[in-house]
């Protein structure tokens, strides 16, 4: 789970940990490598239904970057002129500059942190759920993040349909926004993407799916 969000102290949830302060401690210990093994088969789908490898020139953003490596799968399509990662774990970061010196990585955190300029590819693996409010993000990255025409692909493992996934909240002391796959859905069209699709990746014995989200700016 790649993540950063701005906050997790309201009132309601002041024993919960935050989420980067977990993820660091992930990082610092290398279970990074781990999230990257066990997300790679969701994330190659989900980069197919965004149109890589692509014919035309493309700039992309990872969002929950982690230690890089969704960026660098991106950085080998011939055809990506730039591609940046951002994450509110300053040792992700700290490890995804390490591994790749000449990549662009930044530590940041959501809502207030947003790139220079606007891309036409938006990749993002384990995030949304971690925001108390993920449709307002959504919004957000439909407006300012994209260029016209530009697509978002988002994949989340906690959704309603994931029984499984139900009790990571207070395994990993986390907040955790749970909802549906029609809720997903719904929250995607209000921002505004159009041509939203809803998928099922990954899929192996014991695991639903990671449910990918599919959008363009119109």
């Amino acid at each position: 789970m790649d993540i950063f969000l701005e906050w997790f102290g309201s009132k309601g949830h002041m024993s919960r940990r935050k989420a980067t302060d977990v993820f660091s401690e992930w990082a610092s210990k290398g279970k990074d490598e781990g999230m990257e093994r066990g997300h790679a088969a969701s994330v190659l789908e989900m980069l197919k239904f965004a149109g890589i490898p692509r014919t035309q020139p493309y700039s992309a953003i990872d969002v929950g970057c982690g230690n890089g490596w969704v960026c660098r799968t991106v950085a080998s399509d011939p055809m990506c002129k730039h591609v940046s990662g951002v994450d509110g774990s300053p040792t992700m970061i700290e490890k995804a500059v390490l591994t790749d010196p000449s990549g662009s990585y930044f530590h940041g955190y959501l809502p207030e942190w947003k790139p220079e300029t606007a891309v036409d590819l938006l990749h993002s693996m384990e995030f949304l759920y971690y925001l108390h409010d993920p449709a307002a993000m959504l919004k957000i990255f439909h407006d300012s993040w994209l260029n016209s025409g530009g697509i978002i692909v988002a994949g989340v493992d906690h959704y309603l349909e994931n029984e499984d996934s139900h009790s990571w909240p207070d395994a990993l002391n986390v907040h955790m926004t749970t909802l549906s796959v029609e809720q997903w859905k719904r929250a995607m069209i209000e921002a505004g993407f159009i041509d939203v699709e809803m998928h099922r990746v990954g899929l192996k014995e014991g695991f639903v799916g990671t449910l990918a989200m599919v959008g363009r700016k119109q």
